[in-house]
């Protein structure tokens, strides 16, 4: 993979967890410098996808690619480098609970062993001031609000400079003030970093925010690729539903088995 404009890519990946496939063959390329969001209802595998990226989930079949190097079967010695290129905002904000804040962003300096102990200090400093934080170093993730702690984990995502960052359902949990907030911390790191984003949301608003492009995974494989423009404007039946906000996860099943069985329909011989 030589091609400079492409920073991730993903070819035919699968992933099974016990009978349920979540994954069936997934093909993507994510372009260097943009920021690509994928949606689709809980539970679709949107997650998952993000962790194969990221190189946490390892698939059954497939392979990953970050730049020139296949991250698919790495073990954590050989990945160790390559993850250093990477920054993850998790769900939850995965802060730890016994660190303060300070620590918290410090913990991917100190197991990359880059900089002295007075540097990293100022690194937290500096990305807590990127997402309007800084002063709030010794604290504890107890003493946060909800969206407080996915500044403070957005903060340590970036404290080792990456080249893209993966955001997973950056806005669940927060009112809309708040989500917002999140969303323009999104653009605006981009635009002071300048590294890619991938972004994995169930929230529209979001998706359209901060999307230059937009996937859409369904019945473990893409349906949908597009614009934030052109969102509305997509004839797909289940994506549309999904869009209009009027189904879920069952629903988009059954809409999706109702349109594969009329397309799997024999037309009546004319007599």
């Amino acid at each position: 993979m030589n091609d400079e404009s492409v920073i991730l890519r993903l070819e035919g990946v699968y992933k099974s967890f016990g009978p349920t496939e979540v994954l069936r063959g997934v093909d993507l390329e994510i372009q260097t410098g943009r920021t690509t969001v994928v949606i689709g209802p809980s539970g679709c595998g949107k997650s998952v996808l993000l962790k194969h990226m990221a190189g946490l989930l390892k698939p059954d079949a497939g392979k990953v690619f970050f730049r020139r190097h296949e991250v698919s079967h790495l073990d954590e010695r050989h990945l160790a480098p390559i993850r250093r290129r990477m920054g993850f905002l998790f769900q939850g904000a995965a802060l730890f609970d016994s660190m303060t804040v300070e620590e918290n962003i410090c913990f991917p300096m100190v197991e990359h062993r880059v900089g002295t102990d007075a540097s990293r200090k100022a690194r937290a400093a500096e990305v807590l001031a990127m997402v309007g934080l800084d002063g709030l170093q010794s604290r504890f993730p107890e003493e946060l609000s909800g969206g407080q702690k996915k500044r403070v984990a957005l903060a340590r995502a970036i404290a080792l400079n990456p080249q893209v960052i993966f955001y997973d359902e950056p806005t669940t949990g927060l009112d809309p003030i708040r989500a917002d907030l999140i969303n323009e911390l999104i653009l605006r790191l981009r635009e002071a970093l300048g590294n890619t984003a991938v972004v994995v949301t169930h929230d529209l608003a979001s998706a359209r925010k901060v999307g230059d492009r937009i996937l859409m995974l369904h019945g473990g494989k893409f349906i949908l690729d597009t614009t934030p423009e052109e969102l509305d404007h997509v004839q797909d039946e289940v994506v549309a539903q999904f869009v209009a906000g009027r189904a879920g996860p069952e629903e988009l099943a059954e809409i999706d088995a109702g349109r594969l069985a009329r397309h799997a329909q024999i037309p009546e011989t004319r007599k």
